[in-house]
């Protein structure tokens, strides 16, 4: 699926996005996930991919030194800058995690993406890992959250291409449906590609979301 395609998708559901949030039992785990991102992330120079509304940005701002939060989609971004948290801390960037142009001079310690990575094709892996090193350099700390396949709450995967890219059909709020790329990896898979490029790689996961921090190499 093309970028603009899940940049699409995205801008039809912004203003209802963080109703998922609101979900029994997901609400829970998702401020536990908060949580934890937030105190991983504490006291770093912090470049988060897809920030979609902010709801991650707000954890990771109450204890970082800076956050430069982006997404590819200016509808979001309008959200995320809306919101009551937003401190001296923050920016805002429209960026592209695939294609990345930082702003020069720009410092990282540490990248953050809440809900991206089931969103890259498996076979741009490579691709994303070397744009991390070459943003955050060796020994950059990398914190990912996304979602775990949840039966009978999850939409149920539509088809899986020929690379194992699985993908769902999603209703947007016209009632119209939508292709969209969402994989689920498991933990050897997810072990194994991060420990390719990166030491000290942990993973854990509650009942809605998995959570992955590693020190890249």
């Amino acid at each position: 699926m093309a970028e603009n395609s899940l940049a699409a998708y995205y801008a039809a559901v912004a203003e209802i996005y963080e109703d998922k949030y609101l979900e029994p039992d997901l609400d829970e785990d998702a401020e536990a996930a908060a949580e934890h991102v937030s105190e991983a992330l504490a006291n770093h120079e912090v470049l988060e991919l897809g920030c979609g509304t902010g709801y991650w940005t707000e954890a990771i701002a109450e204890n970082a030194k800076s956050v430069l939060a982006t997404d590819i989609n200016p509808i979001m971004l309008e959200i995320a800058q809306e919101r009551e948290f937003v401190l001296e801390n923050v920016e805002f960037a429209e960026l592209d995690w695939l294609n990345p142009e930082l702003p020069e001079g720009r410092r990282f310690t540490a990248c953050f993406g809440g809900g991206v990575w089931s969103h890259i094709k498996r076979e741009d892996y490579t691709k994303v890992f070397k744009h991390l090193r070459q943003t955050l350099g060796a020994g950059g700390f990398v914190v990912l959250v996304d979602d775990n396949f949840v039966e009978d709450f999850t939409p149920p995967t539509a088809r899986t291409d020929a690379e194992g890219n699985t993908y769902q059909m999603r209703q947007l709020p016209d009632g119209s449906r939508m292709e969209v790329l969402k994989n689920f990896p498991s933990d050897s898979f997810l072990k194994k590609k991060f420990s390719a490029v990166a030491r000290d790689v942990r993973l854990s996961r509650n009942e809605f979301f998995w959570m992955l921090t590693c020190v890249l190499k």
